[in-house]
């Protein structure tokens, strides 16, 4: 059965490309499909020598490093979860992504995390760094164990049940919720990115997105490593719009995959500062928020390739929905494409099948779904009905079967692709002791598709400013989970019943603002 794993695959696809590049750390070094199969089974048994078990989980919080790629694959070669996390999470964000993930170890680039080892100590983990000097030297660990049994993996088959990949998505709870993910979702996964990009050892990317989440990590490193094709690095272990296309060009890039705050950043940067000569690609990807339809035409016009706009979520291990390449079909402004490699449909609260241009809410099932939430039986009792995963979003099919996507039932605020729970800023907020109430909302932004606002309620006799609500926000939170305006009201707009209702609170303020736009839903 080792064919329905994504270790048991790359290790096959190693054999088949052993020579061909598959990571490119940019301006520094290439590692081949084989050496970087021998450097995951060398990571693999130092972590097996280091006490790493079967089952136990593990946090990564890297930069976009080989060594997160190395230590991410030789993590789950050992049968163990892989749980990587926001290098930018504050000590107390950290802290609870590991309780409630229950990791074992924390792993780290050589220079560290202090937030990420703080938490870790507070909660008595072990915390160990790799580092990886050279192509053709060893991986690194700091552990350094005296003795490390090569012989240990041989004990150690993988199984597609294995649980390899531990995520939290933000729900509309005040509890992110947190998600196992199989070798054979990722396997499954993998396939589908694979088929409908067409993706085969010829292609080559620059990652653009950071790996602790499924876009960049299955879309761009791991279904480009299981087609034998490359990933490039970039230097600096971030997105950089400077260096950009300098790496697409020297690595001869035929795709990229980004969420539409960065194609935007592409753009401005073509307009302000174009480059000599752009590579010749087959496509441009779009996932992880709503493209608007001039946004796509722009980025076609500049780069001549076709944007393919696609449909992911973290419980779907990735990909869900995708426009197809030109060959196969159109690709259309406004609409995710067709189903990729899974079955979907558009349901009522009844669980019938609503026939083509009605809105329902968007089902799936298939391989690459998760079995369901870690320790939630409340959101696996809502999201598993009918025998299909519900999305939480409201679409439709049009005649030609391919999903729009029309609002989000779910009250997430979709920052960039960053999907953020306003209930848990709402409690972050009312943790201050001069706030008496708080709502946090979305509201359109330009860049982003949605920014955060927030507005509170002062308890009686404080001198609460914004300022002050800012400045708690900044100290706390994480930068992307900042409110960008904070509104100091003595009442909240109620409905009839007596609730809050994000969306009449988002309206009555953005109505204070000369240049405000009614909030619109994306996807």
């Amino acid at each position: 059965m080792a064919d329905l794993t994504l270790t048991g695959f790359l290790s096959h696809v190693a054999g088949i490309f052993p020579s061909r590049r598959a990571i490119s750390v940019s301006g520094k070094f290439d590692v081949t499909h084989a050496q970087l199969h021998h450097l995951v089974e060398g990571a693999a048994a130092q972590l097996v020598a280091a006490g790493v078990k079967p089952g136990d989980v593990v946090a990564l919080t890297f930069p976009n490093t080989v060594e997160f790629v190395i230590m991410f694959l030789a993590v789950i070669r050992v049968r163990a979860t892989a749980a990587p996390l926001n290098a930018a999470y504050t000590s107390d964000e950290f802290e609870f992504y590991l309780s409630d993930s229950e990791s074992k170890l924390l792993l780290t680039s050589k220079e560290g995390n202090e937030p990420a080892q703080a938490a870790a100590s507070k909660l008595k983990l072990p915390h160990i760094s790799a580092t990886l000097p050279a192509a053709n030297s060893e991986i690194i660990l700091s552990s350094n164990q005296s003795e490390v049994d090569a012989g240990s993996l041989s004990k150690l088959t993988n199984d597609p049940s294995d649980v390899s990949l531990f995520l939290h998505t933000s729900g509309t709870t005040s509890r992110p919720k947190g998600v196992p993910l199989t070798q054979q979702n990722l396997y499954s996964s993998v396939q589908n990115i694979k088929s409908v990009y067409k993706i085969t050892e010829s292609d080559s990317t620059v990652i653009v997105l950071p790996l602790f989440h499924v876009h960049g990590l299955l879309a761009g490193l791991l279904g480009s490593l299981g087609a034998g094709a490359s990933v490039a690095l970039p230097a600096s272990g971030r997105f950089s719009a400077s260096t950009f296309w300098s790496d697409m060009n020297k690595y001869n890039a035929t795709w990229y995959t980004a969420v539409p705050t960065i194609h935007q950043i592409i753009l401005e940067r073509h307009v302000s500062s174009p480059e000599p000569a752009y590579p010749k690609l087959r496509f441009i990807r779009s996932c992880s928020a709503s493209l608007a339809p001039t946004i796509m035409a722009r980025l076609e016009e500049a780069f001549g390739a076709p944007v393919l706009e696609a449909y992911a979520m973290t419980e779907a291990t990735h990909l869900m929905a995708s426009n197809p390449l030109p060959e196969s079909g159109p690709h259309k402004p406004g609409s995710v494409g067709k189903p990729v490699g899974q079955e979907m449909a558009i349901l009522d609260e009844c669980g019938a099948v609503k026939e083509a241009n009605v809105n329902g809410e968007v089902c799936i099932r298939g391989p690459n779904v998760t079995k369901g939430y870690k320790n939630n039986p409340e959101a696996n009792k809502s999201a598993f009905q009918f025998g299909w995963f519900h999305t939480g979003d409201l679409g439709f099919f049009d005649s030609d079967g391919y999903l729009h996507l029309v609002g989000r039932i779910k009250e997430l605020i979709n920052r960039g692709g960053e999907k953020i729970s306003p209930i848990e800023i709402d409690a972050f907020l009312l943790s201050h002791p001069d706030i008496a109430q708080a709502v946090a909302f979305g509201v359109p932004d330009d860049k982003y598709g949605e920014e955060i606002n927030c507005a509170v309620i002062p308890r009686d006799g404080s001198n609460l400013d914004e300022a002050e609500v800012s400045r708690f926000c900044k100290k706390n939170l994480a930068a992307f989970k900042v409110p960008k305006k904070v509104f100091i009201t003595d009442s909240l707009p109620k409905t009839a019943t007596g609730k809050i209702q994000r969306r009449i609170v988002s309206e009555h303020f953005l109505a204070q603002i000369s240049t405000a736009k009614v909030p619109k839903f994306g996807a």
